[in-house]
């Protein structure tokens, strides 16, 4: 991954997802088709708020989400799109779709669940509920608990939820113990936000890193998330047990998705991270265009974002290199 500042202060950040998007209104609660269904508790209904601007093209949309740092940390807000500038591969792009205001997101909890988590209960239970409460109120959220055994969080028929009452109490589900499958339960974090209605997925993994039983190996988990449109946000607590786990692969998995990787040292540092994660993630810019290649060819695209603005020294940046064009003809 390359970051590189131009002298007139040129901002380059990529981050990519290859989305085709053709959006409709639709309950959060709907059934999840891959569960049998269940009765379960009904969650209080709300007015429906106004409905975010979505869009949809006959042709291949490229979703590019970026997010602008000054040298605080803070994201940058409120600028225009005059200010981005869009290459795939060396050529220029033309921008068709843009958007900078605050939108609800689908956002997943990978949640490990392990014998290593058993001294850490009260933390995640603190941080899942730091994560909610900071949330959109609707966002459409969902928990993957996971040991040896990947499992869905929320009841069975529920697919996502607004409530982050009942998305706190799905930590309580199913008792702590046992290996470790991280790369199966991030692949299952990522397929399940393909079901989503919002635009823009992401996913937060809290975990140290290790794995012992999963049938799917890293190079599947890291080839799978950067297929994906997902921004994965990760929490490692490694530091936490001094050092044990795997810090390299939860740096790798953010970095490759254009997210952030939290290597917390205390238990107070990782619940501020969940709370810092919910303020930043839907605080971007979702910028789109129809690449001038229009082959349909599964080749891998660099995609390059330049932003620029007068005044902002040395920005934190956070990038995704490029995405995957889609192995299909479109009856072409």
């Amino acid at each position: 991954m390359t970051v590189k500042i131009e002298p007139a202060r040129w901002i380059v950040i990529a981050m990519a997802g290859a989305l085709s998007v053709a959006v409709a209104a639709a309950d959060v609660r709907r059934p999840d088709p891959l569960v049998p269904q269940q009765e379960a508790a009904p969650e209080p209904t709300h007015p429906q708020p106004d409905t975010p601007p979505t869009f949809s093209l006959e042709s291949d949309l490229v979703v590019v989400q970026v997010t602008v740092l000054d040298r605080r940390g803070d994201v940058v807000e409120q600028l225009p799109q005059e200010a981005f500038h869009i290459i795939e591969n060396g050529a220029p792009q033309t921008i068709t779709f843009f958007a900078g205001e605050d939108v609800p997101v689908a956002v997943g909890l990978v949640v490990d669940n392990s014998s290593s988590m058993l001294t850490r209960r009260a933390m995640v239970v603190a941080g899942v509920k730091a994560f909610a409460e900071s949330s959109h109120p609707d966002d459409e959220a969902f928990t993957i608990i996971f040991n040896e055994h990947v499992q869905r969080g929320l009841p069975n028929g529920v697919a996502f939820t607004h409530n982050p009452t009942l998305l706190q109490s799905t930590l309580g589900r199913f008792p702590a113990g046992g290996m470790t499958a991280l790369h199966d339960a991030v692949i299952a974090g990522l397929d399940h936000l393909q079901s989503a209605e919002h635009q823009k997925h992401v996913l937060v993994v809290l975990s140290d890193g290790d794995d012992n039983a999963s049938r799917r190996s890293e190079d599947e988990m890291l080839r799978r998330a950067e297929r994906s449109n997902a921004l994965i946000y990760t929490v490692s607590t490694a530091r936490l047990d001094t050092g044990v786990g795997n810090q390299r692969l939860l740096r790798k998995l953010a970095q490759l998705t254009g997210g952030t990787a939290y290597a917390p040292k205390t238990e107070a540092a990782a619940v501020s991270a969940f709370t810092e994660i919910a303020g930043r993630v839907r605080r971007g810019y979702s910028v789109g265009y129809v690449p001038t290649n229009s082959a349909h060819d599964g080749t891998y695209r660099r995609v390059l974002v330049q932003v620029r603005l007068a005044g902002l020294k040395t920005p934190a940046v956070h990038t995704r290199e490029g995405y995957l064009a889609p192995l299909h003809d479109h009856g072409r």
